[in-house]
């Protein structure tokens, strides 16, 4: 019996170890990189913009004061009046229906010896940095030539950490003033305090605070800090403005590109949709200036180097909300609106469009070769508006591509209708949206193994993963990026079909957000990316030309194992960029079988984003939780080894000779 015990213990014990070392044997993948199976868009990775979360106004519009011309539902929101009136009428709000756009102003009148202001609280405070110059302007007229205006900036309690003043001329026409202000502390929750000396009454308006360092240091510009992760990425494209913000939630809160161009003072604001679209996130202060138009839009694309998608309204408000129609008979001010946004964009100077554009500071043509018709509309009210635009952009602009919607999810019977037609109507290109949990993207890496090479092309134009974790900003975390980073290897083997995909949305604020998760979060002072900007950033900047194949037993790597890969090669830097996820709690080795006459340079670069707690998240206070960390390969011949970290995003990076 001792015997026989032995004997199957020693059994057991041999089985073990050949299952230990079975288990440790590298997976082999295949690379092919002498037989390419197609070509990488050269926009293949993007952003997709939309003012939601604070995202332009409070946010990458550096605007630091709230409702600065008087234009909200509440004209006095975000306004404090200052001092005690000795007077009746002496603060008095004034409608001119014959000023264009932005028809409120406040007449102040002041008796000698008092002081009359304002205060202005910012979006969820204003961050002020110490030893920074801001410029404060406002437009005014007066029939008085002794009166002064105060201005500083007060810190939460209410210290002076920056001041100026200066005297108001006399004049009857609307005159803008603007002096600086260098702050001496640094605060997220600054509030602006304005007053008036000497007697006399003064008409105000347009009342503004921005920074003077802002991106490429235009006057009365974009945020920098946000730009700058933007400009980091290397975009292939920018989406805007929406998203549902192009729908809104009737016609007459659509967004209308015409008023968001020409003279500041003269864009007439909106409320913005997402004011109090969620109960659980009412945000009634939440407004669009227009402070960022299409213009700066168009600007900002070309600042970074991405190409320009615009998407316009197709004659359909938001279909969870009204789903207001316009009339099939009254839609041509729907297309017309699309083709003098091609000639703003394109057009030469001597047209009313391009004129404009050339009046505002931009000559030259801004390039742009697609547009969008239509945002998550659907049915087929939304087939028989998309022909008619479709018929005479075709006709006028052939060189545009029309990008149309194909709903608002991935699958189901309202998604095949509109496939079905939008392929029938040889539309250029398909815009699919999916926001879903991790189990989806996992599974869905081979979505487009079988789409039609001959047909559409698709944008993967609004993506995120989204966990069971709350809302907010810990809701980033790396469980979502990890297995959008699986999911975009399929949209990378898939190159010849997907042109375009862009996470959305894009920023959120963490004291004034409405959707979660977002790209990358900011406050007041500070801009962060999540584990998710981490993935996009590493595709985005390591795009490559070549679509290469990847094989394991003859098979893409497309979750076998939990493991997933694609490759690229860039004919422009000689790499080939291999990029593999491992979704599994323990290291996986692998081995790379290079099939190729080219030969390499014996180290290469492997640069790893990686974390074993899926629910970690990058944070304001720890910005860099998940950051990519590189560390070289040495290799000899036509074959690498290497062994990936649990739940692992890696890029390799091998340079050919």
């Amino acid at each position: 019996m001792k015997r026989m015990k032995k004997k199957i213990s020693m059994l057991l014990l041999a089985t073990g170890l050949a299952a230990s070392a079975s288990a440790q044997l590298p997976v082999e993948l295949n690379i092919q990189l002498d037989k390419p199976k197609g070509k990488i868009s050269p926009h293949m990775w993007g952003v997709f913009f939309e003012d939601i979360n604070l995202g332009a106004d409070g946010g990458i519009y550096a605007e630091l004061v709230k409702n600065r011309s008087f234009e909200f539902d509440n004209p006095w929101m975000g306004w404090k009046k200052l001092g005690h009136a000795s007077t009746e009428g002496a603060y008095l709000l004034l409608n001119d229906a014959q000023r264009k756009g932005n028809k409120r102003y406040v007449r102040l009148t002041n008796s000698a010896g008092s002081e009359l202001g304002l205060q202005n609280e910012g979006f969820r405070g204003m961050g002020i940095k110490a030893g920074a110059t801001y410029e404060f302007s406002l437009q005014h007229r007066s029939n008085s030539s002794s009166m002064n205006i105060h201005v500083a900036l007060l810190d939460e309690g209410e210290q002076v950490i920056a001041e100026a003043q200066m005297p108001l001329q006399s004049t009857a026409a609307w005159t803008e003033t603007a002096l600086k202000l260098q702050a001496t502390a640094t605060t997220a929750k600054a509030k602006l305090k304005i007053w008036l000396t000497g007697a006399g009454t003064v008409d105000v308006d347009m009342l503004s605070l921005f920074p003077l360092d802002t991106w490429k240091g235009r006057p009365k510009g974009l945020r920098k800090d946000m730009v700058q992760l933007l400009a980091d990425m290397k975009p292939g494209f920018i989406r805007f403005p929406g998203g549902c913000i192009v729908e809104g939630r009737d016609l007459a809160n659509r967004f209308q590109w015409k008023k968001t161009v020409g003279p500041i003072d003269e864009r007439e604001l909106i409320i913005n949709r997402w004011n109090t679209e969620f109960s659980h996130r009412l945000t009634p202060d939440y407004f669009q200036t227009f402070g960022l138009g299409f213009y700066e839009y168009f600007l900002l694309a070309e600042d970074i180097g991405a190409a320009p998608v615009p998407i316009l309204n197709c004659g359909m408000a938001c279909q969870f909300n009204s789903g207001e129609l316009v009339p099939m008979d009254q839609l041509d001010e729907y297309v017309q609106d699309a083709l003098d946004l091609i000639e703003f964009a394109n057009g030469s100077t001597a047209t009313k469009w391009g004129k404009l554009r050339a009046d505002m500071g931009h000559p030259q043509p801004f390039k742009l070769k697609m547009i969008g018709v239509g945002n998550e509309n659907w049915g087929p009210q939304y087939i028989e508006r998309l022909a008619v635009f479709k018929k005479t952009l075709n006709a006028k602009h052939p060189e545009i591509a029309i990008i149309a919607s194909s709903g608002t999810d991935p699958e189901g019977e309202r998604f095949e209708f509109l496939d079905d037609k939008l392929r029938a109507m040889k539309i250029d290109i398909i815009d699919e949206h999916y926001y879903r949990p991790p189990s989806w993207f996992l599974s869905s890496a081979s979505r487009y193994d079988n789409y039609d090479r001959k047909g559409a092309k698709i944008f993967a134009g609004e993506y995120a993963s989204h966990t069971t974790r709350p809302n907010g900003p810990g809701k980033s975390t790396w469980e979502a990026a990890l297995s959008e980073a699986a999911f975009m290897t399929g949209l990378e083997r898939n190159g010849d079909v997907v042109e375009m995909a862009s996470y959305a949305p894009l920023f959120g604020h963490v004291d004034g957000w409405q959707w979660s998760p977002d790209l990358i979060w900011v406050d007041n002072l500070q801009v962060y990316g999540t584990p998710s900007y981490q993935v996009q950033k590493l595709y985005s900047t390591h795009k490559g030309s070549d679509i290469i194949p990847v094989h394991r037993d003859g098979q893409p790597v497309a979750g076998r194992d939990s493991l997933y890969a694609s490759a690229v090669y860039d004919q422009n830097t000689m790499e080939l960029l291999i990029k593999i996820v491992n979704y599994n709690s323990k290291p996986m080795p692998l081995r790379f079988a290079l099939a190729t006459d080219r030969k390499f340079a014996q180290v290469a670069q492997k640069i790893t984003l990686a974390s074993k707690d899926l629910n970690v998240s990058n944070s304001i206070e720890e910005p860099l939780n998940i950051q990519p960390k590189q560390t070289d390969i040495r290799f000899k011949g036509k074959t690498l080894t290497d062994s990936l970290a649990p739940y692992s995003f890696t890029l390799i990076k091998l340079q050919t000779k």
